[in-house]
């Protein structure tokens, strides 16, 4: 094959990865928060570690196939080689050196990174509880007895701690600019720590499939002042609406595509409630009720104990 038709060849598959590419919001490699900041970084570690196993390889694969061509009779013609130690040597080691390092990066980020290990800061931080729904995100702010729909607000540069709970199937919370995602299931409650640096709207999703509206299934989170924070309190509290038994029922019904909506008022405990109805030891009257223990909603770590 001579330049001109390799050069032909190459063009339609590089064009349609260049469109495929055009298409794509790599929002993960754009991070607004530290924790988003420091996988961005493992990331393009671990890639460039893998690299330097892949190019070279895929180097080797078209000079072999370039020296060895069959209209090349001045190549080597060696049927009976078989074994090259220092061949062997770099095939071995240099695999084994990429893996040792992942594994010391890998094991160093999981700890580092834990999503229940609260954020080292020395402003007091928003606890948040979300609950996910089909098909939609609720999010309650028991410290400020207000609620939303598929949209929430934090001030920037405060910890964020959320705790999360799913009243169908298994979800997943994920904000990709922010860092983690973390599962959410149905009578259990996981734990996420996020911090937003910058101001701005970023995407959320449910990362992992739960259904028809699945794909619908986004929220907007909001990093702002502490005056715009305020402001998205007091229009909160401003709504006409309440979160009550009635109301968090009708919620429940499965829906696609709802539209932002805030509640003044929130049952108290509503989240607890949640998690309780699927506790087949705990009695619950109804949604929106304290449950009679709080200390025994299951926690992620209480099911890893169990699961052992």
């Amino acid at each position: 094959m001579n330049k001109r038709s390799l050069v032909s060849a190459l063009r339609w598959p590089c064009a349609g990865l260049a469109v495929f590419l055009s298409g794509c919001n790599l929002e993960v490699l754009s991070p607004k928060g530290d924790v988003g900041m420091q996988e961005k970084s493992l990331i393009l570690i671990a890639t460039g570690l893998m690299l330097l196993v892949v190019i070279p390889v895929i180097a080797m694969i078209l000079a072999f196939a370039w020296s060895y061509r069959a209209s090349n009779t001045k190549a080597t013609y060696a049927p009976k080689w078989s074994h090259s130690t220092a061949i062997e040597v770099v095939v071995w080691t240099v695999p084994c050196i990429i893996i040792a390092i992942l594994a010391t990066i890998t094991w160093r980020s999981t700890h580092a990174l834990d999503p229940y290990k609260p954020l080292a800061s020395d402003v007091k931080p928003i606890t948040i509880q979300a609950v996910s729904m089909d098909w939609k995100w609720v999010f309650i702010y028991p410290d400020y007895g207000v609620a939303s729909v598929n949209e929430l607000a934090f001030p920037t540069n405060v910890p964020v701690n959320f705790e999360i709970t799913s009243d169908s199937v298994m979800n997943a919370f994920f904000i990709p600019q922010l860092g983690s995602q973390i599962y959410a299931m149905a009578g259990m409650e996981t734990k996420l720590h996020l911090i937003a640096n910058e101001p701005g709207s970023y995407a959320g999703l449910s990362s992992n499939y739960s259904g028809a509206g699945f794909s619908d299934m986004h929220f907007t989170a909001v990093a702002t002042s502490q005056q715009g924070f305020q402001d998205w309190l007091n229009k909160a509290k401003a709504s006409q609406l309440n979160l009550d038994d009635t109301t968090y029922h009708a919620l429940t019904q499965p829906s696609e595509k709802m539209p932002v909506t805030y509640y003044a008022n929130v049952k108290p405990g509503l989240f607890n409630s949640i998690i309780a109805q699927y506790m087949g030891d705990m009695k619950m009257d109804k949604i929106g009720s304290e449950p009679a223990q709080a200390s025994a909603i299951p926690s992620h770590n209480d099911h890893a104990k169990a699961a052992e």
